[in-house]
Formats: C-alpha cells, sequence, structure tokens
C-alpha cells in the first residue's frame, strides 16, 4: 500500500509536550509544530528556563496570532500532554525518562534521541545495554506508549523561519501500529514531511546510529541532510 497522506488522521487538537525542549533540536520541532498550530508545551527541569525558551520560540517569524506554546516542569508537561517527544542529551536519557514514568502513563511517547559519541575522529554510536535509546525508554516506561521518530531532522532547518518545507521521511518505529498514523501525521505537519513505518523497536538502534553517517555527510558536503525513502 502506497503513502497516502489523505488516511491519516486529525491530530490538530493534540498537545505535543516536549521534554528537553530548551535544547536545539527541542526547540526545533517546538517551533515546527507551534507554527503548524499545534498546542505545545516546552519541558525542562527549570519552569523558568522552559518559560523563558516558549517565549523565545512564540516571538519567532511566521507564528500563526493565535500561537500556544508555554513552559512547565518536565513533570506538568508530561502529565498534561498527549503526546510527549523526549529530546534529551543522551547522557541524561535513562534518568530524565525514568523519572517520568508515572506521569507519562497512557501517553504516547516518541524518542528521538541518538546515542552517539565523539572523538577525533567524528561521532560514532554507542552500545546501548537494552539495543536502543527507544528501547531503553520502553523498558523505564511500560505503561506508555512508546516509539522512535524524528531522529533524523536537522535542528538548523526546525529552527530556520525561512524554511518553509523540510523535504525528508521521519522513520517510526514501535511495537504499536496506531502509532503510526498518529505520530506519521504529525510529521505531516511539518510541510515536506512524511511518517514511514521502518519496523519494531528493534530495529531502531541501526536508525538512532545513522545520524552519525548524517553528520559526516553534513560536514562533507555543508549540508543538512536528511532522508527520503523511494518508490512510496
Amino acid at each position: 500500500m502506497a503513502y497516502d497522506a489523505s488516511t491519516l488522521p486529525d491530530v490538530s487538537g493534540l498537545t505535543v509536550g516536549i521534554i528537553g525542549g530548551t535544547g536545539d533540536q527541542g526547540r526545533g520541532l517546538a517551533y515546527r509544530f507551534a507554527r503548524a498550530g499545534q498546542t505545545v508545551l516546552i519541558g525542562s527541569r527549570s519552569a523558568e528556563r522552559a518559560g523563558e525558551s516558549a517565549r523565545e520560540i512564540a516571538a519567532l517569524p511566521r507564528m500563526p496570532a493565535d500561537v500556544s506554546i508555554t513552559g512547565a516542569t518536565n513533570d506538568e508537561v508530561a502529565r498534561r500532554s498527549d503526546v510527549v517527544i523526549i529530546a534529551v542529551p543522551w547522557d541524561g536519557h535513562a534518568a530524565t525518562v525514568a523519572a517520568l514514568a508515572e506521569p507519562l502513563a497512557g501517553t504516547i511517547v516518541v524518542d528521538c534521541v541518538n546515542p552517539l559519541g565523539f572523538d577525533k575522529q567524528g561521532p560514532y554510536a554507542l552500545t546501548v545495554a537494552e539495543g536502543s535509546a527507544v528501547q531503553q525508554a520502553a523498558t523505564l516506561l511500560p505503561d506508555s506508549r512508546v516509539c522512535a521518530a524524528f531522529n533524523h531532522v536537522s535542528a538548523p532547518l526546525l529552527a530556520d523561519p525561512e524554511v518553509d518545507r523540510i523535504d525528508l521521511d521521519v522513520l517510526i518505529c514501535t511495537e504499536d501500529r496506531e502509532l503510526v498514523d498518529v505520530v506519521g501525521a504529525l510529521a505531516a505537519r511539518i510541510p515536506g514531511m512524511r511518517g514511514i513505518y521502518a519496523g519494531r523497536l528493534r530495529n531502531a538502534h541501526q536508525i538512532e546510529a545513522f545520524t552519525a553517517n548524517l553528520i559526516a555527510i553534513n560536514k562533507r558536503y555543508k549540508a543538512h541532510a536528511g532522508i527520503r525513502v523511494t518508490d512510496l
């Protein structure tokens, strides 16, 4: 069955929370979803810092007049959101996710964290005991609906108000097939993006690791490379 965006559910009324919304990737995703008209909550350990970040994003160009983006603590964002995106640095991933197990019960959780190390030769994939960052999240959040997505989206493109379209595919790994359509519909709120099912959680590790290759491509060609799947 070919990709058909017209079959995706209406997700315009969902509240999207971003844990790690003060970092580059989180801020970029927050900007794009708020710009598309989603209600967005920015999460941080500090409510003050989250609020400051939300106000800065709300002031960016091309926002709708009725933009709804506010900041709060990670715990509050987890409780108030329909979909929560985990966009924290890898070294704080386990602790941050584990602390939110109770407020995230029953919630859709999208993990976009890439476990990478860096040395003088550049980035490389780290070994994760659970297999991948999203598998670690699924282990720590047994009562949540977990998937991997948005791993390969360029933060500079997300944050650039002059960029109207981001032509790439968001690869979605999950055990919950219903999430593919929900998260795919959120991806489609950003012009040019498609959400594509890419297998179960056990297949997420190579998607996370491939980010190291994209960084090498970006460095060599001075680009903001993403993934586009053909024949869909």
